[in-house]
């Protein structure tokens, strides 16, 4: 079997254990994902989904939270940890 072959065994396989695999995070597009994923790093998922509704509640599109001050942001989710630099990004 060449390395090609080995790659395909092996793409097929995870494919066949894994067919869909859950997102742990609550979103309900691809941008609230994207939000709920960059405040996942040093976080739990469940700290992210009890943070996250909270956060959605008052900008769940880019628009809103462009609106909000980088202080709002900061004080919703300072539990998931690292806010200073969470709530800049």
């Amino acid at each position: 079997m060449n390395k090609e072959e080995k790659v395909n065994f092996i793409i097929n396989k995870l494919e066949e254990f894994y067919p869909q695999i859950p997102i742990p995070l609550d979103h309900k597009d691809p941008y609230t994902l994207l939000i709920a994923v960059l405040m996942s790093a040093q976080s739990t998922d469940v700290r992210v989904n009890q943070i996250t509704p909270l956060l959605f509640e008052r900008a769940d599109n880019p628009y809103d939270m462009i609106r909000m001050s980088i202080d709002e942001i900061r004080e919703i989710i300072k539990p998931v940890g690292l806010s200073p630099m969470k709530a800049k990004g």
